[in-house]
């Protein structure tokens, strides 16, 4: 998979909905907290590349 930026758009639990930047919304993903990065909460900025999320800047 390619590299791609998203945005935590909905938490619910220990889940979070990414939205990918630049795309409409309804597109959301819906992945496990534990494999984000600490700190993330709604509206946090995420770069996905190689199996891993990181903080985008």
């Amino acid at each position: 998979m390619e590299p791609k930026d998203f945005t935590v758009v909905e938490i619910e639990g220990e889940y979070a909905y990414l939205r990918e930047v630049g795309a409409a919304a309804g597109n959301e993903r819906f992945i496990a907290m534990a494999l984000l990065p600490e700190g993330t909460d709604i509206g946090t900025k995420l770069h996905y590349e190689m199996l891993s999320y990181t903080l985008a800047e």
